[in-house]
This record gives structure tokens, sequence and C-alpha cells, in this order.
């Protein structure tokens, strides 16, 4: 026979397992009044000896993400949100509250619906849009996201008539403002060129390069750029091919700051007769990362998922077959870290006219800026709020009292 001590301990046990496996984030308020038995009460919130009142925090289900969309077309912007009901979604853009409109809908699940897209000089739905979700404990905001209407421009740099020697490398250029950035392909004499040959790269970025020029290369190039919503032709430029010269880099790599996880593309453009060859180096002999690196067309280097690892000055080298006569161009390569959080801050409670304390820390390249918010809002400080750094790293520290209020 099980004596009270055993039944009331196993009473705990089980109440605590299904407390702890239905409720996935707990905060804690002391009370002192409640009795000495755990008990779950209709709104959700279960107390356990010897007073201490438990319930569920916010956290985001799902998020809102970039979208990008045509004019007058729809979009969605999803939110969803866990919580002590009743929780409350609200959309902001740019900062600013939304309303409820015939242009904007919020939808039971929290997701924000534009029926009908608008892009004018006096009003347009681009921005960046947040959902913040309350409750009667708190409020959280959700990440920014980005909605695009999608366009495109004229050309802002068309390619020019180029002159080039047989057997050497040709390369045309153009550009055009568009969003989401436009695919660019070529033409020559209006025939559609393949994208990659064993002479013929085509660049993310849309550059042309003809490498190892026959004489039947000769004609007139344009380039097409296309996105989602049309596209758009260049004028046209004509290419003359003649006959050899010494060896020259004519498009090195420049220098480039992209964020971990992007790629990079290294270009090196070498003309000469006979054809140079290209080579890559790293100016602190450090070998290049075979997994991530590879060469693009003839002589480009490409490194994808780009991290801190692969920062440093890159060599290009053009060599002239079966001699040591070569040239040289280099280029250095940053990589941005973005913010990362490797300290957070923890929900406590404390007495009204007690003291918190709340701790962040964050790495990134460039060191990242530490700013605080409560309930969604920017955090004024004054002479009950403090932040600070301790030991030259962003570790931010909220001194308040009666819980800000």
């Amino acid at each position: 026979m099980l004596s009270c001590n055993k039944v009331v301990f196993i009473y705990y046990f089980i109440n605590l397992f299904i407390f702890i496996s239905c409720v996935p984030s707990i905060s804690c308020l002391s009370s002192s009044s409640y009795q000495q038995h755990p008990k779950l009460f209709s709104n959700g919130a279960f107390v356990f000896p010897p007073g201490v009142l438990c319930f569920s925090e916010l956290s985001f289900i799902t998020e809102p993400t970039d979208v990008t969309v045509l004019p007058k077309d729809p979009a969605v912007l999803d939110c969803q949100a866990h919580g002590q009901p009743p929780v409350n979604i609200k959309w902001l853009k740019n900062g600013v509250q939304l309303a409820e409109s015939e242009h904007i809908h919020f939808l039971p699940n929290g997701s924000l619906y534009i029926p009908k897209i608008k892009h004018t000089k006096e009003d347009s739905d681009e921005g960046f849009y947040q959902c913040l979700s309350q409750n009667k404990y708190g409020a959280i905001l959700s990440q920014r996201s980005r909605l695009t209407v999608a366009r495109i421009s004229e050309f802002v740099l068309h390619p020019v008539p180029m002159v080039v020697t047989e057997g050497s490398v040709a390369r045309f250029s153009c550009a055009v403002t568009s969003t989401p950035p436009a695919t660019i392909t070529w033409e020559l004499n209006q025939s559609t060129l393949p994208l990659q040959t064993d002479r013929i790269t085509v660049l993310p970025n849309g550059v042309l390069q003809i490498h190892n020029v026959q004489l039947e290369d000769a004609g007139l190039y344009r380039c097409v750029a296309t996105n989602i919503g049309s596209h758009l032709k260049s004028r046209e430029a004509m290419l003359s091919v003649t006959q050899g010269k010494e060896i020259t880099i004519i498009a090195g790599p420049q220098n480039v700051t992209v964020s971990i996880h992007q790629t990079v593309v290294l270009e090196c453009v070498a003309t000469g007769n006979p054809w140079p060859i290209i080579s890559w180096s790293r100016a602190d002999s450090k070998a290049i990362d075979v997994y991530n690196a590879k060469a693009l067309g003839n002589g480009n280097l490409v490194i994808t998922d780009v991290s801190s690892k692969h920062s440093g000055v890159y060599l290009c080298r053009a060599t002239t077959p079966g001699t040591r006569n070569s040239t040289i161009a280099a280029a250095n390569l940053t990589v941005l870290e973005p913010p990362s959080i490797v300290e957070r801050p923890e929900s406590q409670t404390r007495p009204r006219a007690g003291t918190a304390r709340f701790m962040c820390q964050a790495e990134g390249v460039p060191p990242p800026r530490i700013s605080w918010l409560k309930n969604g809002e920017a955090v004024h400080l004054n002479g009950r709020i403090k932040m600070y750094n301790r030991l030259s790293q962003p570790i931010v520290h909220s001194h308040v009292h009666s819980a800000w209020s």
C-alpha cells in the first residue's frame, strides 16, 4: 500500500510531466497566495508549490518573408504566433501601423493580404513589413519582410564596338536597372548565343566574354535583359577581328565586399597571341578552397557559399604558354558576417522597485550595434534604464526599476 507522501510525489511528477510536455515555453510569476497543491486553471495557467504561477510565452510560428510581385498582382505576407490567448496580430509598414481597408485585408490566421499591388509615384505598397503579436503578457515584433514591386528600366550601359586580334579575347558589357535583377542573354546578328561554350562565357552580371576570337566571330552584338515583368534589348555593337599582340589583362578582378553564404565572381580576361593561360592564387600563399571555388569559362574564379576563411587578396596570373612571360592583377575579397546573438536575455521576475538586468552579447563583421525593444517599441535610456558595454564587448545591461512601469 502506498504511503501518503509517495502518492503526493507521484501526483506532482505526473502533473509536472504533462505540463512540460504540453507547454513548449513558460515564464513564471511568484505568488504566495495559492494553495500548496498543483492546479491547472481554465486560462491555461498552472500553479506549482510554493506558489509559482506559470504561463506560455509568445513566439512566432511563421514570420513574413521577402516577396517580389508585379504591379496589380495580389500579395500575401504570412504571420502566425503562439502564446497565451487571446493573441492579437497587427501589421506595420516602414514602422507605421496599418489599418484594414478595401486595399489592405487582415486574414483570420494573422496574414496580410493585398489583392491588387499599387506602385505609383504618389502611392506604393513597396516597403518593409512587420507583424506585431500581442497578448496580455506582452508583445513581440517579427523580422522585417521586404515587399518589392518588379520593374525594369532603360539600359544604363550599352555594349560598345570593339576591334580585337584573332586568338585574343572580346568582351562586351551592358547594364540595366531592374527589380528583381534581370537575366542577361546575348545575340549575334539577332541570333541568340549560348550562355557557355568552350570559347563563350556569360557571367552572372551579364558580361559577355569570347575567348580565342575567330574571324567568324565578327558581327553585331546586343544584349537582352529579362525579368518577370518584361524584357529589353540594347543597342547593337560591332565586333571587328584583326591579326597578334602581347599578353595583356584587359579585365582584371575588382575589390569586392560580400556577406557570408553569397557567391563571388572574380573576373580575369587576358589577351595575347598565342592565347595566354590564366591561373589563380592567394597573396598570403594559402591554398584556394577547392570545395567552394571553381573556374568559370576561361579564367574567371567563382567562390560559392563564402565564409570568413575566404577573405583575402586573390591574384590572377596570365602566362604565355611555354614561357615565363606573365602579368598579374590582384583584388581583395572582404566577407561580412551578419550579427549573431551569442548570449540572449532571459525572462525574469522582480519585485516592484527592484532591479532587473538583461544581458545581450552579439558578434559580427563589422561589430554589430545593439539596441533594445520593450513590447516591440524602442527602449529610451533615462535615469532608471541604462545600457553599457563591458570588457570592450557588446554586452548590454538594461538597469530598470518597478518592472519598467
